[in-house]
């Protein structure tokens, strides 16, 4: 019965492959949202992985203090003054909390976008309101971190909480394009577990790049820059041993999938992830090797964001939702 099943998943995969091939993502449905409402799903998208990259830059600028206060930037005003002693920096972090604002806007639009455009897509909903929430709750932690002083174990948090963002926010693009029946795998349920540690073994990638962060110079804040007390040379080459395991997971699960499930949307969306990785671990080397220049820690915090979205739409792939 199992076998059947499967074999019945994987035609009905291989059909929308083939109408979609050259496409990561996977073919409309035949409902397929307003095109508006689908705009929305990629600026969601775009906003929560720029805000990542403005983030990078306030951290890489020092201005991580630029405001000194929160929620107002400095004691008596929302806005930066014009007598502050942060100098250009509180320009620099303030336009990054405005940015926050601009997420919520455009949460908040999707959000009622799917509630009068799209009334029959309302398993969306909640994944959204979810987004807008984890929006509130980065600028609480975002808060945090500048009245703690740019701790470190705070800005990691700060950081890994924008990484769900950036997955739960590439989940909506998917699901976008895909009815609404239940989800039936297209592969063997080892090759799924297998997907499933990959996933896993993302967030330890990433929290180890947090680390790294944590005992290297760029701080935040370039004059009393406060370290977690690692040593940077052991920490990077530990998350560099990650990364390699993690390719090799990665790689795994490719070899799998073209084995099984060819003409599907999975052996590209997992070659993409491969790509991603493979340019995300050669910059890290690059800037290890080149003592860390501002320019490329910043593309690798952009790569960390396309890897999550990467690994989303990686595992997303390897089901199939049908219309109901």
């Amino acid at each position: 019965m199992t076998s059947t099943r499967t074999d019945h998943d994987l035609r009905t995969c291989e059909a929308a492959g083939s109408a979609g091939r050259g496409f990561l993502l996977p073919t409309l449905s035949s409902r397929p949202l307003p095109r508006w409402l689908t705009t929305l799903f990629w600026l969601n998208l775009a906003c929560q992985i720029g805000i990542v990259v403005t983030g990078g830059l306030v951290r890489l600028t020092g201005s991580g203090l630029g405001c000194p206060e929160w929620p107002q930037c400095v004691e008596g005003s929302i806005t930066p003054t014009r007598h502050q002693e942060q100098s250009w920096h509180k320009y620099v972090e303030f336009g990054n909390r405005t940015l926050t604002g601009l997420l919520s806007i455009v949460a908040l639009a999707l959000l009622i976008g799917i509630i009068k455009g799209a009334p029959q897509r309302k398993g969306l909903r909640l994944p959204t309101a979810m987004v807008l929430f984890g929006i509130a709750l980065q600028a609480i932690v975002g808060g945090i971190t500048v009245l703690t002083g740019l701790n470190p174990a705070i800005v990691a948090a700060h950081f890994m909480i924008s990484m769900l963002l950036v997955a739960a926010s590439a989940w909506l693009v998917w699901r976008g394009r895909e009815g609404d029946a239940p989800a039936r795998l297209i592969v063997r349920p080892g090759i799924w577990r297998l997907a499933q540690g990959v996933a896993v073994f993302t967030a330890v990638v990433l929290l180890l790049g947090t680390l790294v962060t944590g005992s290297g110079p760029h701080s935040g804040d370039a004059d009393e820059p406060v370290r977690l007390g690692l040593d940077p040379r052991t920490i990077s080459w530990l998350h560099a041993d990650a990364v390699m395991l993690f390719v090799g997971l990665v790689i795994g699960v490719l070899v799998a999938v073209r084995l099984t499930a060819p003409g599907t949307n999975a052996p590209r969306a997992w070659t993409a992830l491969l790509i991603v990785t493979l340019l995300q671990g050669l910059i890290g080397y690059v800037q290890y090797f080149t003592d860390l220049p501002w320019v490329l820690v910043l593309l690798h915090m952009l790569g960390a964001s396309l890897l999550v979205a990467s690994v989303t739409w990686a595992l997303l792939s390897l089901r199939v939702r049908e219309d109901v």
